[in-house]
């Protein structure tokens, strides 16, 4: 009963304060801890929403580069042009980074299902 207080608590100081999930070199993220300690249905569920949230927040920074690649239509032609594939491939980065978040959170959508 502890270990499911302690855990809901964690899910919950992700999806409302998402920085906590970050750690310095050689620690645990929070991220990773709730990730180890999830075993029920409504754990692996707010993973899944927790997963699908970042993955949107991807999308938007990959649209955001997007956006800002064709802003850069003027100037010098070697400018315009590297400031453009920069853009694009941020862009790229991040969209893959958004396919992976979705990966995840299908994974613990799944597992909400087996652990009902």
């Amino acid at each position: 009963m502890h270990c499911r207080m302690a855990v809901t608590l964690l899910l919950g100081a992700l999806v409302f304060a998402p920085g906590l999930a970050t750690a310095g070199e050689g620690s645990h993220s929070l991220e990773q801890l709730v990730v180890e300690m999830a075993h029920t249905s409504g754990d692996h569920a707010a993973l899944a929403t927790h997963y699908r949230a970042k993955a949107a927040s991807a999308r938007a920074e990959a649209a955001k580069h997007e956006s800002m690649g064709r802003v850069y239509s003027g100037g010098k032609f070697f400018q315009r042009s590297s400031m453009q594939a920069h853009c694009k491939k941020i862009a790229a980065n991040h969209t893959a980074v958004a396919e992976d978040y979705e990966a995840l959170a299908k994974l613990h959508e799944e597992e909400a299902t087996k652990a009902q």
